[in-house]
């Protein structure tokens, strides 16, 4: 039950990611891709000073780039550094000698020793991007400014600062667990709510997922990311939004309230309590009561261009399931 009008919504069809279980040659295969990037993410690191975990969210983000979720069976390194950009205007040729490269002003680094700057190769892509960011420099502030130097979108270097936020907190790549939004031991119903017409405010369509409970039931991060907004929102009353490692929002609204100590900034993991359960907006800030007590519960896929909203209902049944068999 809200809206966010400095958003773009685009409806389309999204396939779901289903991950619920692996055969053990395919856990196997995750193991060895996480393994073999955390590798070759450290390895940069020695050899630029750009710590691994800001090498490791802008691949993470560039490779969940229009997708639902991130898919670990893909090549190692997803990062996709435009041609022109990568060979130099002029070299027409696209020679990938690192001497030609450098002649026509290209961003192509050498990064395995060959003499060559092969975008296909992942060492020489994390060393390119690594070797784009040490000109700016190595501290948080320095990175900031040499991504935003790059994707020149706000957004995007958010994103990134929070994924590498994440990763640097709990030290590894693999973080598949999920949780349900709120506690599965109160009483709860839901159904697929996603795109029904909602009135107050204008006509417009319902974002999300209504889940009904009892005032004070506990409301959870479902995924590990970064509480990036806190605070009153008209039509979503006191509401939380978390952005997770695979460039998507998800929204919590119309809490009676937040845990204690929760801030914006503040990285979160399956199951952390953020908040309760409770009819909050359609208002001006203390408004309540107005419906019935229940978490709305809506999600967002930025792809680097836009930010649409889609329907977390296949999902939240997929992380109930998770949730009740842990």
């Amino acid at each position: 039950m809200i809206y966010k009008p400095y958003r773009t919504y685009i409806i389309i069809p999204l396939i779901l990611l289903l991950t619920c279980s692996f055969f053990p040659e395919q856990a196997a295969a995750d193991n060895t891709i996480y393994q073999q990037r955390l590798a070759l993410y450290k390895k940069t690191q020695a050899l630029t000073q750009i710590p691994w975990y800001y090498l490791a969210a802008i691949d993470q983000y560039e490779r969940n780039k229009g997708k639902t979720s991130d898919t670990s069976s893909e090549r190692i390194v997803s990062i996709d550094v435009p041609r022109e950009q990568w060979y130099g205007i002029g070299n027409g040729a696209k020679n990938k000698d690192i001497n030609v490269i450098t002649l026509f002003n290209g961003m192509g680094k050498d990064g395995n020793g060959d003499g060559k700057a092969d975008p296909a190769n992942a060492e020489d892509v994390l060393f390119t991007m690594a070797s784009w960011l040490q000109k700016y420099g190595p501290t948080k502030e320095d990175i900031k400014i040499g991504l935003w130097n790059y994707y020149k979108r706000d957004l995007t270097v958010q994103t990134i600062m929070n994924t590498a936020k994440v990763f640097k907190q709990f030290q590894k790549l693999d973080l598949k667990d999920r949780d349900f939004p709120v506690a599965t031991n109160y009483n709860y119903s839901y159904q697929s709510t996603w795109g029904d017409r909602r009135g107050f405010g204008g006509v417009r369509i319902h974002e999300g997922t209504d889940i009904f409970a009892d005032y004070g039931t506990p409301a959870k991060s479902t995924t590990y990311g970064v509480i990036e907004m806190k605070g009153w929102n008209l039509y979503g009353g006191w509401r939380i939004g978390i952005r997770d490692i695979n460039n998507i929002y998800h929204y919590y609204g119309h809490l009676s309230g937040y845990e204690d100590g929760i801030k914006v900034g503040q990285v979160v993991k399956p199951g952390d309590r953020i908040g309760s359960v409770g009819s909050t907006g359609y208002g001006p800030p203390g408004t309540s009561g107005k419906f019935p007590p229940h978490l709305h519960y809506g999600m967002y896929k930025d792809d680097g261009h836009n930010e649409w909203s889609f329907d977390p209902y296949p999902y939240l049944r997929k992380w109930e399931r998770m949730t009740k068999d842990k």
